[in-house]
């Protein structure tokens, strides 16, 4: 689904969701997308995540895109954007990325779930992020999620900071961390 500009100044919100066949539905993302008009990125085979596969998704729909992008990523969302923004000069289209837990694939059990998604790129975004940490270290400790932020140059938020609980809610929070990228009056 190409990007489209919206009828006001805002940038599009692109929702980079996590890797695997049902997390592109998580609520949170799915309830930005159906109340806040924010564009999910689909990608070609869920099931099986490639970082190239992914990577050239994410490049052509920004190529296409008529206007600035903020990036809202989560999980493996995190690392693609991350990667993309390392090797693309159409980062220069991004406005900024909330990234929100993000998976540690150099861990070696993901290593295995997803090969050829490591190394992590640690360049600094070329964009203002912040990272939301979660409390899952199967999938990244906080310890490295803070290390990332570090290398990634974003705002790191801790998870009890954010009373994030996107089963049962807007995430409302998230809707605020994103608006202090947004950098604008208006609400998102």
């Amino acid at each position: 689904m190409p990007v489209s500009a919206s009828s006001s100044t805002l940038p599009q919100i692109l929702l980079l969701p996590d890797g695997g066949p049902q997390s592109h539905a998580e609520p949170w993302l799915a309830r930005w997308q159906g109340l806040h008009g924010a564009v999910l990125l689909e990608q070609h085979d869920w099931q099986r995540p490639l970082r190239g596969d992914w990577s050239a998704r994410l490049q052509e729909t920004l190529v296409d895109a008529p206007a600035p992008v903020v990036l809202v990523a989560s999980g493996l969302g995190c690392v693609l954007a991350a990667w993309w923004a390392a090797h693309s000069p159409a980062a220069a289209k991004v406005r900024g990325a909330l990234l929100v837990g993000p998976v540690d694939v150099e861990q070696p059990a993901l290593r295995e779930q997803l090969p050829g998604w490591s190394p992590i790129a640690l360049q600094r975004l070329p964009f203002p992020c912040i990272l939301v940490g979660q409390a899952n270290p199967a999938a990244c400790s906080l310890e490295r999620a803070q290390a990332l932020a570090q290398a990634w140059g974003a705002t790191y938020v801790a998870p009890d900071e954010t009373a994030h609980d996107p089963t049962r809610d807007d995430w409302a929070t998230g809707r605020t961390l994103l608006q202090t990228l947004l950098k604008d009056d208006k609400p998102w």
